[in-house]
């Protein structure tokens, strides 16, 4: 087909005839009636009465009544009648006032309609597969499939707009304190980070692949060499992981890097940045400084290194009330050196009702998950008679042992556990005490959702609480490999108090990480870095890293060290995840305007896909096929 060429006036006549809009659909107010207006947009709905169409039109900004009829002449009422929802529209008409007993305060335009007099219909439609409204309620495959359209629905515009005001409010905040914007490469060398890496083979050099970040890591460190002593960047990641939970192959990260700085001045400078963001995003003003709790309390408190502090149930000790009672089970667990940690549970939280064995039962299951071997429980109750309260159910004939139910035993856990009549005390018990915190941490979180403990009550706002979880352990031992691993990543800095003692005993050494919490949800991770070679070869050895190994995966890094790197540390909030927590949401695919499936797989462009011959033969590749299955 010939190309059209168009002369200057005639190009002109050709966007004039389609009707160039003059303003948006969310733009218009009262204050704008008797205007002649051109609004562009999709037909969100159609409703004929009588010979008068009253059209929605929908644009990003918003949604007006245009009514088309009476008057308007028999072309405009012709394409009025062809109009189905999602034409792609455009209208020409005078701004009115609706009557008084028509207003919708619903709408923000409400007070007003267009009153058409000319239409065009600049692409029609077929038949959606979903309908287009505030949320879609197709299922996920068939809503990425189509994602186009899913993102035409109100909920997910907002979304993607609120990350657009988020990413605005982060350079705004950055460069006002005196960061510089540096884009890291996309193509680095493989180095280990965790997951595995996404490769990319070189056709000009053959054999060789680079790999995709995991993260800007090494070269935001390297930018510190080079004296730029503040780095962020908005940065793409990649991590090739096996399909689970709400991950993405492909993710963004707010990626911070200072020279000459502390674990306080990282902290402070986050917190800076986060409450300036949900102040310009959100209009919400977060406290300026964030709770703090060690990993060891964290665990200890909430069963967890991400807790969600929107509401109680903190966890307690209950091995003195273990070693006073008659539960052998219990004694057999604190003679081994492990935890029997309690939970209570205020009947004011579970409702009218109290908790059924069956209920307690699911609340078993999730502990198991966590490898605990059971979940035991009693209640309080109140005594008869006005007495003192008492425990019954469950295994409180052998915790109150020969005091029994009403006992001074009793009365003491009651006291110490701060409980009432009508709460439920659960238990778990373990000879690895991170296993009874695990575990019972799992059953706090069941709690919270099925208790619908964090939501808040009408009326009132969002809630967001942020935590800092500090002095994590520098190394994890790897049993299937039986050898220490870094629990981060090889660059974080170890306390000093443990310099002199880092390979006797690693499992000890804390290192200087932190964690930022949000809502239950881990939303960002940092440490102070290595910046001495010297240590950073002992860290490597730790690992069983030979210099060898090191030299060949880090070399680039360790070698300019040797040339006076300075002191630094940083931090890497999940772009994604925040907005995800903003708007409210569960799912990182609710904020990303076109994620991949939990697969990987992308349904609207359907990758990945096979290529042809002729490019694996350019990269000198070729496909094995998977090894059959056995019969």
């Amino acid at each position: 087909m010939p190309r059209l060429a168009f002369t200057r006036p005639e190009r002109y006549s050709l966007i004039m005839d389609i009707l160039k809009r003059t303003c948006t659909c969310g733009a218009l107010r009262k204050t704008d009636a008797g205007k002649t207006v051109v609004l562009n947009g999709w037909v969100h709905r159609k409703r004929d009465h009588g010979g008068v169409a009253f059209i929605n039109l929908r644009d990003r900004y918003g949604i007006i009544q245009v009514v088309a009829g009476g008057q308007a002449g028999a072309e405009l009422e012709a394409l009025c009648a062809e109009l189905r929802n999602e034409f792609c529209v455009a209208v020409e008409g005078l701004v009115r006032l609706r009557p008084e007993d028509m207003v919708n305060p619903a709408m923000p335009t409400g007070d007003i309609e267009v009153a058409a007099s000319k239409l065009r219909i600049l692409n029609r439609c077929e038949t959606p597969p979903f309908p287009i409204d505030e949320e879609s309620t197709a299922k996920e495959e068939l809503r990425l499939k189509f994602r186009y359209l899913d993102l035409r629905c109100a909920g997910m515009q907002r979304r993607i707009r609120l990350r657009h005001e988020v990413s605005f409010a982060i350079r705004e905040w950055m460069i006002a304190q005196g960061f510089y914007e540096i884009e890291t490469p996309t193509f680095i060398k493989s180095t280990p980070e965790g997951a595995r890496d996404y490769l990319v083979p070189s056709r000009l050099c053959p054999g060789k692949f680079y790999a995709l970040p995991q993260s800007p890591q090494l070269y935001k460190q390297l930018l510190m060499v080079a004296g730029f002593d503040k780095y962020f960047q908005i940065a793409r990641c990649y991590r090739d992981e096996d399909a689970r939970g709400d991950r993405q192959p492909e993710f963004t990260q707010i990626d911070i890097e200072m020279s000459f700085v502390e674990r306080e001045d990282v902290l402070a400078m986050t917190e800076g940045l986060m409450g300036h963001v949900f102040r310009k995003t959100l209009g919400v003003e977060l406290p300026p400084r964030f709770r703090r709790f060690s990993y060891t309390e964290a665990l200890e408190r909430y069963g967890t290194d991400k807790p969600d502090l929107r509401f109680g149930l903190e966890i307690k000790d209950f091995g003195p009330f273990a070693e006073r009672g008659g539960f052998q089970a219990f004694k057999d667990v604190l003679a081994a050196s492990g935890a029997v940690k309690a939970l209570v549970v205020p009947a004011e939280m579970m409702g009218k009702a109290p908790y059924s064995r069956k209920q307690i039962e699911a609340l078993e299951a999730q502990a198991k998950v966590y490898k605990a071997r059971g979940l035991a429980w009693m209640k309080v109750v109140s005594a008869q008679n006005g007495g003192v309260s008492a425990l019954e159910g469950g295994i409180s004939k052998y915790i109150a042992g020969a005091d029994g139910p009403q006992g001074s035993l009793a009365q003491d856990l009651i006291a110490a556990l701060g409980a009432a009549p009508g709460d439920l005390i659960l238990m778990t018990a373990d000879s690895q005490r991170k296993t009874a915190n695990l575990a019972l941490g799992a059953v706090r979180s069941k709690l919270g959702r099925d208790l619908k403990l964090f939501e808040p009550k009408p009326g009132e706002p969002a809630r967001f609480a942020f935590a800092w979880i500090v002095d994590f352990p520098l190394f994890a031992f790897n049993e299937a490999e039986n050898r220490w691993e870094a629990a981060h990543h090889l660059f974080s800095y170890p306390q000093e108090q443990y310099h002199n003692t880092l390979e006797q005993d690693p499992g000890a050494v804390k290192g200087d990480l932190y964690d930022l919490v949000l809502n239950g949800y881990e939303l960002a991770s940092g440490s102070i870095r290595i910046h001495d070679p010297h240590l950073q070869k002992r860290i490597f050895a730790i690992a069983g890293i030979d210099d060898q190994e090191a030299e060949a995966k880090f070399g680039f890094l360790t070698e300019a060290f040797k040339y006076g790197a300075p002191p630094h540390g940083g931090i890497a909030p999940g772009l994604d995840r925040l907005v995800m927590l903003m708007a409210g949401e569960t799912s990182i695919k609710e904020v990303i305007p076109f994620p991949k499936n939990s697969f990987a797989e992308g349904l609207m462009d359907n990758s990945p896909a096979e290529v042809e011959p002729k490019q694996l033969a350019e990269l000198r590749l070729a496909i094995t096929p998977p090894p059959s299955k056995p019969e």
